[in-house]
């Protein structure tokens, strides 16, 4: 029996060239999860935009206030008011800058991912001007001007940290636009 199996090998592998002994061999990497992950972490940080550099530090007494110029006040005081919800929160608290800064990269890039409007960061607020609460909350300031979806951003309600926090409102992604132009196209005819 072990002879027909063996001739039958043979006779199946007659016409088979044998691979050159020098040629390298590639494998196929596998489908870990963690070592994704860390490849996305990785790809994410080299793609990061926000600077670290020179730092005007916020003075306490002026609270966190930004608004796009195409954006409504109404938009701006409803968001102060905290009548948006916020979608998820970050939280800054006692983090190295460029942890923070990381941190609130890969935040961004979720809210883009997920459609999320509303974002509440938790920043803390130190009592003296350069306590790093308040460098934190100084380059929170600075970075998420340097983000395009950014819409507007302020002092959070004391509920939800109030001076220590902010909401940050975004841009409509394309296909809540072409929802909400629906929705209301059909209450204009």
């Amino acid at each position: 029996m072990k002879d027909d199996d063996e001739s039958l090998f043979s006779q199946e592998m007659a016409d088979v060239t044998p691979l050159p002994p020098k040629r390298d061999v590639v494998y196929l990497k596998s489908s870990n999860p963690e070592k994704k992950q860390l490849l996305e972490e990785v790809q994410l940080a080299a793609e990061n935009t926000l600077t670290v550099g020179f730092l005007d530090v916020i003075n306490l007494e002026t609270s966190l206030d930004y608004k796009d110029p195409g954006v409504q006040i109404g938009v701006l005081e409803k968001l102060r008011k905290g009548k948006y919800t916020p979608n998820a929160s970050l939280n800054l608290l006692r983090q190295p800058v460029e942890v923070c800064r990381q941190a609130l990269f890969a935040f961004y890039c979720q809210a883009q991912e997920e459609q999320w409007r509303t974002l509440l960061i938790i920043h803390g607020r130190g009592r003296e001007e350069n306590s790093h609460p308040n460098i934190i909350r100084s380059y929170v300031a600075k970075w998420l001007k340097q983000l395009d979806q950014v819409q507007a951003f302020c002092v959070a309600q004391r509920h939800d940290g109030g001076e220590g926090a902010c909401y940050v409102i975004l841009k409509k992604s394309a296909d809540a636009r072409q929802e909400n132009w629906e929705r209301h196209a059909k209450h204009s005819r």
